[in-house]
């Protein structure tokens, strides 16, 4: 019998909106893990399918199930986050309701960041699977794993990652530090890389977790990066400045938290030399087309139309 009264070491977040399809297979891996000190929240936004059926049969069957519900789809990102603010464990990690963990794989986490003081996070290989649960592939990738705050800064500021490392276990009181995950597409990119300016990651060569491929998943629903928006705001009306202005949003956040990050003055330049570089190659288009659409809005206004 887990004891509610007592701090968990690990908390899960798993944030869901109209997961039916798949949430069964992620819980169930989840609280099959051989690690057994933890609690899962399950943050539900609003879903209309059985997801709460669901969550609320698990919660009454494991104690460790802390399940709630937004009485309105409060966004995507906004979902991460409250599982994370709603945890009380001295580590953390993002669950998808749509992905499968290995049973060892909290176990294993949880060894190195014990160990290894100066681990900010630990992830592992990935397996990737599709709608069906077939292997597609494996992701083997060394993240922000050793060297400089700048180096790691590097190697995460760029496209040469999907954010794999989202999933990873973390220091939650590192992770208080940041902003979380904010409004604007690509935040969990700009997420990681404050992470790593905290300290290094730490891969596991092994796999210990199913990433799912899906069509319904926001990558793919929403390819473009204005369009993906709608993930962040759901509620229209709601839209705010960085629905309409993602890029600059972006530029704008890696400076400020190079800027508030203990870091040296050489790491400090460098980092933004690189953010700076990165972000006007990678995104002087999107720049751009935000510009136009800001003195179109702008005209349109003044017009009265």
């Amino acid at each position: 019998m887990i004891d509610n009264a007592r701090t968990p070491l690990v908390s899960i977040g798993l944030p869901v909106f109209n997961g039916e399809k798949y949430l069964k297979e992620a819980i169930a891996s989840i609280l099959a893990q051989t690690f057994g000190d933890f609690e899962l929240i399950i943050s539900d936004n609003a879903s209309s399918d059985r997801t709460e059926e669901i969550c609320r049969q698990y919660a009454a069957k494991d104690s460790r199930v802390r399940y709630y519900r937004n009485a309105t789809n409060i966004g995507g990102a906004n979902n991460h986050n409250r599982t994370f603010e709603l945890s009380r464990g001295k580590y953390f990690r993002l669950a998808a309701h749509d992905d499968v963990l290995t049973p060892t794989l909290l176990e294993k986490c949880v060894a190195i960041l014990d160990k290894e003081p100066s681990v900010v996070l630990c992830y592992s290989n990935i397996i990737q699977i599709d709608e069906h649960g077939k292997q597609t592939g494996i992701l083997d990738k060394d993240l922000a794993c050793s060297g400089t705050p700048y180096q790691r800064f590097r190697q995460l500021a760029n496209w040469n990652h999907d954010c794999e490392a989202t999933y990873g276990l973390m220091r939650a009181e590192i992770l208080r530090q940041t902003d979380l995950q904010p409004n604007y597409t690509d935040s969990d990119r700009t997420l990681l890389c404050e992470l790593s300016l905290y300290g290094r990651f730490y891969k596991i060569a092994e796999p210990l977790f199913y990433k799912r491929y899906h069509a319904e998943m926001s990558t793919q629903a929403y390819p473009k990066i204005h369009e993906r928006m709608a993930w962040f705001y759901p509620q229209k009306k709601a839209m705010k400045a960085s629905a309409f202005f993602p890029s600059w949003i972006k530029t704008f956040h890696y400076l400020r938290i190079i800027g508030r990050v203990p870091l040296n003055l050489k790491d400090r330049i460098s980092c933004y030399l690189h953010a700076l570089h990165w972000l006007l190659q990678a995104h002087w288009k999107s720049f751009g087309k935000e510009i136009v659409l800001f003195w179109s809005i702008f005209l349109l206004v003044g017009l009265g139309l």
